[in-house]
């Protein structure tokens, strides 16, 4: 299954994962979880997913004397299918934001043609 046959949700979740441990190698599974708003549960069962993968590598470093920590960092494989994410991601949210205006232009139109514009120029100016 490719990412893009998954759930909106959960290629986002993966696309922000990925974007978190390319910018944060040293982070947490307990820091991931709480930047992207997911449980620690899910956090780690992505992890793992995307290890098996090959997508992330795991490394283990001292963090202090007495506490080993991993480190997280993107593989070359992990970058291409971030980038791939990325770019079907973008082409989607520009594919929202082009509907969403035509139904503006729509509902602006519908607007004047009832002559009741002075109302939602009101309701325009309290959002």
């Amino acid at each position: 299954m490719s990412y893009h046959d998954m759930s909106t949700r959960k290629t986002e979740e993966i696309l922000s994962m990925l974007r978190e441990i390319d910018g944060s190698p040293r982070m947490t599974q307990r820091e991931l979880s709480a930047r992207l708003g997911i449980s620690l549960g899910k956090v780690n069962f992505l992890l793992r997913a995307l290890i098996e993968k090959g997508l992330v590598k795991v490394s283990n470093f001292k963090q202090s004397q007495h506490k080993a920590a991993y480190l997280y960092h993107l593989t070359p494989h992990g970058i291409e299918e971030k980038t791939k994410i990325t770019y079907h991601f973008l082409k989607r949210k520009i594919e929202e934001y082009e509907q969403l205006e035509e139904e503006i232009r729509r509902l602006t139109q519908e607007v004047h043609e009832t002559g009741s514009e002075l109302e939602v120029e009101d309701k325009f100016r309290e959002l």
